[in-house]
């Protein structure tokens, strides 16, 4: 396994259009076209990957949750078939899995109704309706905190 130190490098080399940024939380900021990356944590070569990768694939920001969700999977495929094979880097598919669960998890919580436990469907962004009993509830964007869900109405 390369360190993150020399495997940045290459990444410098072959992807100037992105700057690459030291941080004790590994995210891709579109705005900023950075990677943002640990370099101190247990196989940060696979996180730099998957960060990259969003850049790569032009990952912006996303209008409902299960869209996160779905740009995470698609950011992980990418390092996985792609950059890993071109670095020389094989990334073990139970940390893929584990770290695409973090996500699913995120994404059942928030979509629970606070009421029966269900899961609601996103109708805006960050707000929430249950099929079942008709609560509505809005859920911060919750991605490195704890997740707060706020009831919008009574119980019908």
């Amino acid at each position: 396994m390369q360190s993150a130190r020399s495997l940045i490098n290459k990444l410098k080399k072959d992807y100037p259009n992105f700057k690459f940024c030291k941080s004790n939380i590994s995210h891709w900021s579109y705005t900023e076209k950075t990677i943002f990356y640990e370099d101190n944590i247990k196989h940060s070569d696979w996180i730099l990957l998957h960060e990259i990768s969003h850049a790569i694939l032009n990952h912006k920001n996303y209008t409902r949750d299960i869209e996160l969700l779905s740009k995470e999977r698609d950011a992980w495929n990418f390092a996985n078939t792609n950059l890993a094979l071109k670095y020389g880097i094989q990334i073990d598919k139970d940390f893929i899995e584990d770290h695409i669960d973090t996500y699913r998890d995120w994404l059942h919580y928030k979509s629970s109704c606070p009421n029966c436990g269900l899961n609601g469907f996103e109708k805006n962004k960050g707000q929430y309706i249950c099929p079942a009993c008709g609560r509505e509830w809005k859920v911060n964007e919750a991605r490195n905190c704890n997740i707060k869900r706020t009831q919008l109405n009574k119980h019908h």
